[in-house]
């Protein structure tokens, strides 16, 4: 079925299967009503995380950061706005690496904030600092295409 893509719910950790054509109105999760591809931020945990990024047909785009972390309280805002000039071609998520230390670790994170681009089950990309919304969108951009 190549006119669909799965979708790993950030709330309940349910994969979802959406036909592209339906990705622009919104999709939301079977199981829990969550929406999928909203072109918001999505807050993960761990577990919620390893399976998006294992799972996810689209690309995603993981923001590692932390609530003490200057740089990456002033980059969130930027962030939102790179979600949502993106589109729902592309979903947006980020992960607290203060509350999940175990998953900055196995991935070798030594600074934040960091973005990193999974597609497929691999990672993409990645991007280190602070960077306004139209660095991210171009980081994006150039990496999926």
């Amino acid at each position: 079925m190549e006119d669909a893509v799965k979708l790993v719910c950030a709330e309940c950790g349910q994969t979802n299967r959406i036909p592209l054509a339906r990705l622009a109105a919104g999709p939301k999760c079977g199981t829990c009503g969550a929406r999928l591809a909203s072109g918001k931020v999505l807050e993960l945990d761990a577990r919620a995380h390893d399976k998006a990024t294992r799972t996810d047909e689209l690309p995603l785009v993981v923001d590692y950061w932390a609530p003490w972390c200057g740089p990456c309280r002033m980059m969130a805002p930027e962030f939102a706005k790179a979600a949502q000039a993106v589109g729902p071609q592309v979903r947006f998520a980020k992960i607290n690496t203060e509350d999940f230390p175990a998953v900055s670790q196995r991935l070798g994170i030594r600074g934040i904030p960091l973005l990193i681009l999974w597609h497929r089950g691999r990672e993409v990309a990645r991007l280190t600092g602070a960077r306004p919304a139209s660095d991210i969108a171009a980081f994006v951009r150039e990496s999926v295409s």
